[in-house]
């Protein structure tokens, strides 16, 4: 983005986005301005005559200056344009053309040198979101028969295209409402470009160190010496104009000298030399940027600004970048043995993708593994994670079969609800292990970009259940569980036997594993402290063999007769074979360590994890059974809720914001409106001021009714405080209001409302609201104390499955109420569930709706109803996760 370009008036500045191509390079879009004239005349000037033709039917070897205005000059709504730069030249255009209310025609011309890189199928994408939000539904276009190119990025869209063909010309028809379809390949598009730009980084050939000193104490010497040490198999050139030779390589005076393309760029020079580098590596074309030098927002002040410039000019050159204040990159992989860190030894290889933010931190985390002998595939330090996140590391892992399983140390989130829909997809074939605090009182590291959130501690902790990842509070409990999912089977279920040659250590073990909420369904088995390893091994053969038993604890105090290399051997070929999960404690044993795992273990290829208490291994084993059952369960289809019709409650929306651009709560007939449209009912109320009010609006709903108070303090209340029920008539009405009148004198005795009588059931509580940082959040509780005191409230992140509004139906702790406690009656669970997918897909689909709240809704065994309902609008930012892709 050029920031010193004068913008039009009702310049979209929110359509501009960073995007990921398909090679894994990075382009700017961005809606077209008038500015753009001699950049149009341009990019039509390196176009070939085929790609003209194919654009416009005919050999235009120049467009007019009148077509090159009317191209550049639109309204933004109406008449929408999008050009996609790199390096601030104009790489493809894409634009439509409103023809009538709900149709428009769209038109694409990609730049010859870039074409097969996705540059059509981002700007079909972004055009749809747009068009979307100003009630386009349908896109048409005209292309010629021999235009393959184009006619492709249509069909392979996900949207369903109907063709005919009239006069030598292909006219297409589709709807662009997204679809199951056009979401799974937008989705798949992204996580291929995404994980290529991370493997560009991580697997390269050639690598340059740009700051390397002869000073074995500077920080680009490090980085050099390291990669030489580890072996790396590709190229490493230095970068310095003061030296000929570093550790026996030649120099090179700047980035620009190095003879072929690099790919990887280590750049530790001072914070204030940096942009220089970065200009100097876009114009060698180098690929991507491990920046470790400090002093950007991690300083503030001069350095916020310092690092906001960092990112726009290494985004706008189409490289992507590691840091700044990175601790480094690894790759243990043989074929590249690539150690671009501050860690002089290059850790083990082996199958645990590792990712810190804070160099400090991937210190701990590299010694952490070390000590343990645990495998490492790839390790990354973010740094100040101004690009390349743990989002787009998982994308990268999802892919890699050298890792198995996946451990994250993350400080901050910058898009958590990309975070959990990439974290859902990894966690479904490989286990992903978090060490986070939550969201802090305590804030954000400084320099990491994040958005402000309101959102509670609880909410994070959801999402993270939502996704499938496994939380756990520190390193140590993160390699603890680490150990078991890279060297053992997944447990089956949650049945445990216990064998061991100690009374005191297997109730010890047994104890903890019950109180993991695991069974022991085999043992303890205590054998005495003189059995031969033999019997030992005969033991655990046998709790290996019952099919009651999923997996197995062994725990061991040294023997009196056996050697310690006699039991762990039999460890070993008891567990040989069985694809049942092992998991040992071994004390005071000599060679054997605690918090390690013994070597492969016969046909298998299985290490058995060993560790420091039984407690430990308890806890290792509970967290991996926990995410075997996430992973094998059903977790259900995309809500769909009938009866939608998006348009109505848009419309509403739009006509509150266009008369209060500072969004305001809705009144009754608005609220009503809205919610109509997504198949909600509020029931209708009235209040009322004085007695003769209350007859009347009884009167008009019918009997029996409810009169009860609208004072915030006593709303939604119940009991005998604030409401009276069950009014059959005019009578009964007139004494309510006397007695309420009286009770509530004179703070609330005024705030009286009147509704019809509902029938008896369970007062839930059903919300969402819109974060800035997570996007929507649905929440669910029981009406009253559970809620309001105890904060008995269960959150999901839409998008929801039937599963998961299910689930969250059944995660609050008052859950049973709903389900027939005490011999009452069970609610109507479908309707309650379908009343929660319908508040979600509002969420999901308005962002403007920043709070709904549906407050009583009445639970009963015939269904639900909507008795209260609160909902207020705003201006909102676009997302973290839009969804269309976009690098936030």
């Amino acid at each position: 983005m050029t920031l010193d370009v004068e913008l039009p008036p009702g310049y979209p500045v929110q359509w501009e986005a960073d995007v990921v191509l398909r090679d894994g390079s990075v382009a700017h879009l961005r809606p077209i301005r008038p500015s753009d004239e001699a950049a149009i005349h341009e990019f039509h000037s390196r176009q070939s005559e085929e790609s003209i033709y194919l654009r416009f039917f005919a050999p235009l070897k120049r467009l007019s200056d009148k077509d090159v205005h009317r191209f550049t000059h639109v309204d933004y709504e109406d008449r929408v344009a999008l050009v996609l730069t790199l390096r601030d030249d104009i790489i493809g255009i894409g634009r439509y053309d409103r023809i009538e209310p709900g149709s428009a025609e769209v038109a694409f011309n990609v730049s010859d040198h870039y074409q097969g890189r996705g540059v059509g199928s981002v700007l079909l994408e972004h055009l749809a979101a747009i068009a979307q939000e100003f009630g386009i539904t349908r896109f048409t276009a005209e292309v010629l028969p021999q235009n393959r190119k184009m006619l492709t990025v249509f069909s392979e869209a996900g949207y369903e295209v109907s063709r005919k063909v009239e006069d030598g010309i292909v006219a297409l028809h589709f709807d662009i409402e997204p679809t199951d379809r056009s979401k799974a390949v937008a989705m798949s598009r992204e996580h291929r470009a995404e994980a290529i730009s991370v493997s560009r980084i991580l697997r390269p050939r050639r690598v340059a160190v740009i700051g390397a000193g002869r000073s074995e104490t500077s920080m680009g010497h490090h980085f050099l010496k390291n990669l030489l040490d580890a072996g790396f198999t590709g190229e490493v050139h230095p970068v310095n104009a003061k030296a000929k030779k570093i550790l026996g390589r030649r120099t090179f005076g700047t980035i620009g000298d190095v003879p072929g393309p690099v790919d990887l760029a280590v750049v530790a020079v001072p914070a204030e030399k940096v942009l220089k580098v970065v200009d100097d590596c876009a114009a060698a074309g180098v690929g991507s940027l491990l920046v470790i030098s400090s002093g950007f927002g991690e300083g503030g002040g001069e350095g916020d600004e310092l690092q906001a410039e960092l990112v726009r000019r290494v985004r706008g050159s189409g490289m992507r970048i590691v840091g700044p204040n990175s601790f480094g990159l690894i790759n243990t992989d043989r074929e590249f043995s690539l150690n671009a860190s501050l860690s002089p030894v290059m850790p083990p290889a082996g199958h645990l993708g590792l990712f810190a933010q804070s160099g400090a931190l991937g210190i701990a985390v590299l010694a952490s593994a070390a000590r343990r002998n645990l495998g490492i595939s790839v390790f990354a330090s973010a740094g100040n994670r101004v690009d390349v996140s743990g989002n787009d590391l998982m994308q990268y892992w999802i892919d890699d079969d050298g890792t198995h399983a996946v451990g994250l140390y993350l400080e901050s989130m910058g898009n958590p609800r990309k975070f959990s829909r990439i974290a859902r997809n990894l966690g479904l074939i490989k286990p992903v292990i978090v060490v986070q605090s939550g969201v802090s009182s305590y804030g954000v590291p400084p320099g990491h970009r994040v958005r402000t959130t309101k959102v509670r501690p609880a909410v994070f902790s959801a999402m993270l259940r939502q996704a499938g990842t496994i939380r756990v509070s520190n390193v140590h409990q993160m390699f603890d569980v680490a150990q078991l999912l890279v060297h053992q089977p997944l447990p089956s279920g949650r049945r445990v036997a216990v064998v061991g040659n100690s009374s005191a250590l297997g109730a010890l073990s047994a104890g903890a594993v019950a109180g993991r909420g695991l069974t022991v369904t085999h043992g303890p088995v205590n054998l005495p402290s003189e059995a031969s390893a033999e019997e030992f091994r005969e033991a655990l053969a046998r709790a290996f063999d019952d099919p009651d038993v999923d997996s197995v604890l062994t725990c061991f105090i040294p023997p009196i007769v056996a050697h310690d290399e006699d039991v762990t051997e039999a460890v070993r070929r008891a567990a040989r074979g069985s694809d049942k999960t092992c998991v040992a404690t071994f004390l005071g044993m000599r060679g054997v360590d605690s918090s390690t795992s013994m070597d492969e273990g016969g046909d298998t290829g299985q290490a058995i994890p060993i560790y420091a208490m039984p407690e430990d291994a308890a806890y290792a084993l509970a967290k991996a059974t926990k995410y075997a059952e996430w992973r094998n369960k059903d977790h259900g289809v995309p809500v769909a809720p009938a009866g939608i019709n998006r348009r109505v409650a848009e419309d509403v929306v739009h006509t509150v914001l266009s008369v209060s651009p500072e969004g305001r709560r809705l009144d009754a007939d608005e609220t009503a409106a809205l919610l109509t449209a997504y198949g909600i009912e509020v029931w209708p109320s009235r209040k009322a001021t004085t007695v003769e009010e209350a007859v009347a609006a009884a009167d008009e709903i019918g009997y029996p009714v409810v009169v009860k108070s609208t004072a915030p303090m006593l709303r939604h209340q119940g009991g005998v405080t604030g409401v009276r029920v069950d009014l059959g008539s005019e009578h009964a009405v007139r004494e309510a209001w006397a007695s309420l009148h009286e009770r509530l004198s004179p703070l609330a005795a005024g705030q009286l409302e009147v509704q019809r009588m509902a029938t008896p059931g369970v007062a839930c509580v059903v919300t969402a609201d819109e974060d800035a940082l997570f996007g929507p959040v649905v929440s669910f509780g029981v009406s009253g104390l559970p809620t309001e005191l105890l904060d008995d409230i269960a959150h999901r992140i839409p998008p929801l499955t039937d599963v998961a509004v299910s689930e969250l139906i059944s995660s609050v702790k008052a859950a049973p109420v709903l389900h027939g406690h005490r011999g009452s009656t069970p609610v109507h669970r479908a309707a309650l569930a379908d009343l929660i997918a319908r508040v979600s897909v509002i969420s999901d689909d308005m962002p403007e709706v920043v709070s709904l709240r549906l407050n009583p809704v009445n639970a009963h065994p015939g269904g639900v109803e909507v008795l209260g309902a609160e909902v207020t609008v705003a201006p909102v930012e676009r997302r973290a996760d839009p969804g269309r892709r976009s690098l936030t």
